[in-house]
């Protein structure tokens, strides 16, 4: 767990983009199954059908630029155009290349004070 690097993103889906959004989701849910070190991948939707936050866990931060990687070259540009992300999250103690490939998201970076995981 020492070397895990997690994140939580919190988004907006822009109006009349739902539709788009859910299969976009569903695309890269498939495709980031596959990736190697990625521990957690979950999607979750509002009440309000516009408020969604997607937490991400990775064994280490290489398995992390693995997906960044991906989600740049594949993802990223689809994607900004549905969303308004309102808050990101990082946790753990992530490399300095995961860290400058995040600079751009503004990312919140948290240290593990204490605590424990199952």
């Amino acid at each position: 767990m020492p070397n895990n690097i997690s994140w939580n993103l919190q988004l907006t889906i822009n109006e009349g983009k739902a539709d788009e959004f859910g299969a976009l989701a569903a695309e890269m849910a498939a495709s980031v199954e596959a990736e190697p070190g990625t521990l957690q991948y979950e999607w979750f939707i509002g009440e309000d059908g516009h408020t969604c936050h997607i937490n991400e866990r990775y064994v280490d931060s290489e398995a992390a630029i693995t997906h960044i990687a991906s989600f740049g070259a594949n993802y990223a540009e689809r994607m900004m155009a549905f969303i308004t992300p309102t808050q990101f999250s990082v946790y753990g103690d992530p490399s300095a290349a995961v860290r400058e490939a995040l600079v751009g998201f503004g990312a919140v970076h948290m240290k593990h004070l204490t605590g424990f995981r199952r």
